[in-house]
């Protein structure tokens, strides 16, 4: 048995690291390790993370787990021993499987120990042979100095405050900050290969769970579901909207808002989010890229640390014109090769991102040639445009007084009442709880839906539709009409073209780095122009290089990408496909035009 003294445990294994002596120190104790005579940790919270020093026969090893990979904590109680077992409270420490945790309102408590456990839930990057990766890590602290449990709670709660205030980038106050807005999740359960809901329940809401993230999950029942969704509910009772699935279902998002009266509010509060379960994934692989963020398909660690963080970054849009329709992008604008191979390779969709590999190959088989008239704005100096806003953290909005202000959509605030709803409350029970020495991440991760708030669909199948005309608002365009004439200073190419891709985006796939300069908020275009008369030789060179982002580089009469701030495409006839964020529009005269910092998109804390 331990000395009485010794009044706090710890269970870690450290690596090498450092701390900042110069970081403000919030809190600090000594922990010791029972089962290892002479080991003292001295742990200290500080600005800048959880700084730890293990000093052992002489030697100090330093480590320190920064702030902004650690998502969450929670206090524990031990768990009632079976008869038979110890006695002895510290004899479970030798063992990394014996000692058992539980909620603190759990019916299973053992009255008999006093110690109070406090969780630190931390997803450390570390390197794995050539590639970054989020490792599961989690902190252990027993807190036993006093003689009664609720002494040492409090003990553990004052840690615990501290960390969340910090998290939050709150001042430290002694009582948590509140958390009381949800995140409104929109999943697509037939994205991609259909897995959807499984990614779901398996990556993001244990996360969610650690982070203590409220949210509220909708399942989409038909197509348009988000859009009509977004478009006709106060969105400003949630701190942000989250796509589950392809890019797709975050372009129904944003044409909803866009059919908002109060657009430039609704988007201006509340930031909108993406998990990547679809195929393409093309905006989710480019927010990792510019944030340094690991990115490893199916894996959705750090996309939902973002949700979990808030951090936001502003995001350009580009205002698109067809003949019949005005809508809103945040990806790309495709005609000809990529946009063929991404339409005609839904019926692949089952297999995953692989599709585009194996329905490329049959495309540069049958090449097609496209005839047509391009004419753009070109950019001469991309070094001279205006930077970017600054990242912020997400507030609370504090505007509408819980009203919307749309007079369309006060008779359909609750037009799906009746679809799947999942509701996750922020103290709800945690559904796994790691064992006490477990510093490695989970592999085999469950989170079951037990205990949420769950609605099924009507009984007879019918599936609701909002009866309201949409009408799409917006930024004005500073173009002509799209059949007018284009202003002088734009250059026309007119002639046979392979394809024509633009792309606002660094990202147009997983494995697809179009435009390697390309960032979030830059007011920059890239077109990306193929024209007829290239070899297949050059379009498998052009693919194979695609996914270093060296695919239109050095001299080539055929293949150039161009920086743009407008466009506009005029095809010939009427075969052929045109996308726009990976969706196929109406075939014919088609432009665009970028407005930079339209949209607030939260994003990893890593930059």
């Amino acid at each position: 048995m331990a000395d009485s003294q010794m009044g706090k445990d710890v269970s870690i294994a450290l690596e090498d690291g450092y701390s900042d002596s110069k970081e403000h120190v919030y809190l600090e104790e000594t922990f010791y390790i029972l089962s290892k005579k002479n080991s003292v940790f001295r742990v200290r919270l500080t600005s800048k993370g959880l700084s730890l020093t293990k000093e052992a026969e002489g030697k100090k090893k330093e480590q320190t787990i920064l702030l902004r990979d650690i998502i969450g904590s929670k206090c524990m109680r031990s768990k009632r021993r079976r008869p038979g077992a110890s006695s002895c409270v510290c004899s479970s420490l030798v063992g990394s499987q014996q000692l058992k945790v539980v909620d603190e309102n759990s019916g299973d408590l053992d009255e008999n120990d006093i110690s109070a456990y406090l969780y630190i839930y931390a997803y450390i990057l570390k390197q794995s042979r050539r590639t970054l990766k989020r490792e599961r890590t989690t902190i252990t602290l027993r807190f036993r100095s006093y003689d009664k449990y609720e002494d040492n709670n409090k003990e553990a709660q004052k840690w615990r405050t501290t960390l969340k205030c910090l998290i939050a980038g709150r001042s430290i106050t002694s009582v948590p900050p509140p958390n009381d807005k949800k995140l409104l999740i929109l999943l697509n359960p037939k994205s991609g290969p259909g897995k959807a809901r499984e990614l779901f329940q398996t990556k993001v809401a244990p996360l969610l769970q650690e982070a203590e993230v409220p949210y509220d999950l909708h399942v989409t029942k038909y197509a348009q579901y988000a859009r009509e969704f977004v478009r006709t509910r106060n969105v400003y009772s949630w701190r942000g909207i989250v796509a589950v699935g392809g890019d797709g279902v975050l372009f129904e998002v944003l044409n909803g808002m866009f059919e908002r009266l109060d657009w430039q509010q609704a988007l201006a509060e509340v930031p909108l989010a993406i998990l990547p379960c679809g195929s393409g994934n093309g905006l989710s692989r480019s927010i990792c890229h510019v944030y340094n963020e690991p990115y490893i398909p199916q894996n959705l660690t750090g996309p939902t640390m973002a949700l979990a963080r808030g951090k936001t970054a502003p995001m350009d849009v580009v205002r698109i014109e067809t003949k019949t329709k005005i809508m809103f992008s945040f990806l790309s604008v495709g005609w000809g090769l990529i946009s063929d191979i991404d339409i005609e390779s839904e019926r692949l969709r089952a297999i995953g991102s692989q599709r585009f590999a194996v329905w490329a190959v049959a495309r540069l088989v049958g090449l097609r040639r496209y005839k047509g008239v391009l004419s753009y704005a070109k950019i001469k100096d991309v070094s001279n445009l205006p930077k970017p806003k600054q990242p912020f953290t997400l507030s609370h909005s504090i505007s509408q007084d819980g009203a919307l202000d749309s007079p369309d959509a006060e008779a359909f605030i609750d037009c799906d009442e009746h679809a799947e709803v999942f509701t996750s409350a922020a103290n709800g029970k945690h559904q796994r709880v790691d064992s006490w020495y477990s510093v490695n991440s989970r592999r085999s991760a469950f989170f079951s839906t037990r205990g949420s708030e769950y609605h099924s669909v009507t009984s007879d199948g019918s599936e609701l539709r909002s009866p309201v005309h949409a009408c799409m608002h917006g930024p004005a365009s500073h173009l002509p009409s799209l059949m007018s004439q284009l202003p002088s200073h734009w250059v026309h190419e007119e002639g046979e073209f392979v394809m024509v891709h633009v792309s606002y985006q660094s990202f147009i796939g997983e494995d697809f780095l179009f435009a390697p300069q390309s960032q979030l908020s830059d007011g920059v275009m890239w077109m990306l122009i193929i024209k007829a008369g290239v070899s297949r030789s050059q379009l498998l060179s052009f693919f194979m290089n695609a996914g270093h982002g060296t695919h239109a580089e050095g001299d080539n009469d055929h293949i150039k990408l161009v920086p743009v701030s407008a466009f506009r495409i005029v095809p010939e006839g009427s075969e052929g496909h045109l996308t726009v964020d990976g969706e196929l529009v109406e075939y014919g005269p088609i432009q665009a035009e970028i407005f930079p910092n339209i949209v607030n998109i939260l994003v990893p804390d890593n930059k």
